[in-house]
């Protein structure tokens, strides 16, 4: 896997994340704790992207 499409792939994710965030936050019933995580993750994501970007 090269480079770029490695990062593609990452961002990929961060996206996915970034709508299932949007989606906990508008259940009522959605755990703080499990948004919490899923913002973490798009953190780690997004540091790592920034990483390979500038590598």
């Amino acid at each position: 896997m090269s480079l770029g499409s490695h990062i593609a792939e990452l961002r990929r994710k961060h996206e996915h994340l970034s709508e299932k965030v949007e989606v906990a936050q508008r259940s009522p019933g959605t755990d703080d704790l499990h948004i919490a995580d899923l913002k973490k993750q798009k953190l780690r994501l997004k540091e790592e992207i920034e990483r390979l970007s500038h590598a």
